[in-house]
């Protein structure tokens, strides 16, 4: 975990046509147990650094899931 409550996550896909994008959200809703379409990227689409929002869960269920004190 990183300051103000950022996640780091690596995925392994390439960047090029959005597909990093997809291992994101598909491993954040395997992680969350929530369907994919729960997720969207929000902000930094395009950029290494991005905000997911996440429909019907608190931060603190996220935290929870994720095992994140």
């Amino acid at each position: 975990m990183c300051s103000h409550g950022d996640v780091r996550v690596r995925v392994t896909a390439p960047p090029a046509d959005g597909r990093a994008n997809e291992a994101l959200i598909a491993l954040l809703a395997g992680h969350l147990h929530v369907p994919r379409s729960h997720l969207r990227i929000v902000q930094g689409a395009s950029t290494r650094r991005k905000l997911v929002e996440i429909d019907e869960l608190s931060a603190s269920e996220v935290r929870a899931r994720l095992g994140i004190s």
